[in-house]
């Protein structure tokens, strides 16, 4: 993954670690300008754009050299996906961890933000290993296959455009839902007129999410600790 790009690396000790993850096809690049957006909001945070470790297999000649994939989607089915998404989870987790070692942050301090494949990734990562960040941001994405239960202590954001072409927003919906059932921590934001895309409207809801929405169990921390403190009283 050497063509990873550092957005922002704070001259002191970095107080959140946000990692970005393109989609198929595409290369760090293209999740900079969200990196950059929230740089401006987290200057504190150290932010990398994680480049794909394989080349993209999109084209229809069976290569995409200027692109890049974490999975094939050749001959790519509902039956399949998740077997290659699997495949290419360990991966993927291991690259956290390395910049969770390098930034000197812990995964309470992490936030994780894909989009479509990356996405993708992102969410079925959450879903293996608990305890991975404290936010998982899914632009334009959809799990492999729906989980079977909410991850602990992490916060799920999806962000996902009405008119999107390539993935159909009816993942975000049929996903919050199951999360709501499972008793997870979720937001499900579906944006009216915007396609498969990072546009500025996707990039303020992020920020939005990640600055205005406090983790489920921060207030059940809090409304227990209440609770202990008037017992105590009575």
């Amino acid at each position: 993954m050497s063509d990873t790009i550092i957005i922002q690396q704070p001259l002191h000790a970095a107080q959140q670690l946000l990692v970005l993850h393109h989609g198929v096809g595409g290369t760090a690049q293209d999740m900079v300008p969200l990196g950059q957006h929230l740089a401006t909001q987290f200057p504190n945070a150290f932010i990398v754009s994680v480049h794909a470790p394989y080349a993209s297999d999109l084209g229809s000649n069976g290569s995409n050299s200027a692109g890049a994939q974490w999975f094939s989607v050749q001959d790519i089915t509902e039956e399949n996906r998740p077997a290659r998404v699997a495949e290419a989870l360990p991966a993927f987790i291991d690259n956290l961890r390395h910049w969770q070692t390098t930034s000197g942050v812990e995964p309470t301090a992490t936030a994780v933000i894909g989009f479509s494949q990356g996405a993708i990734m992102a969410l079925e990562a959450a879903q293996a290993q608990a305890g991975l960040a404290a936010r998982i941001v899914a632009l334009s994405g959809r799990y492999a296959q729906l989980p079977e239960h909410a991850p602990e202590k992490t916060t799920l954001h999806f962000i996902h455009g009405k008119s999107d072409p390539t993935i159909h927003y009816r993942h975000c919906v049929t996903a919050a839902e199951r999360l709501v059932r499972l008793g997870g921590d979720i937001t499900a934001d579906v944006i009216p007129f915007v396609a498969h895309e990072v546009n500025a409207e996707v990039m303020e809801k992020v920020v939005e999410r990640l600055t205005g929405h406090i983790p489920k169990h921060k207030w059940e921390e809090v409304q227990t600790a209440d609770a202990e403190e008037r017992a105590v009283k009575h």
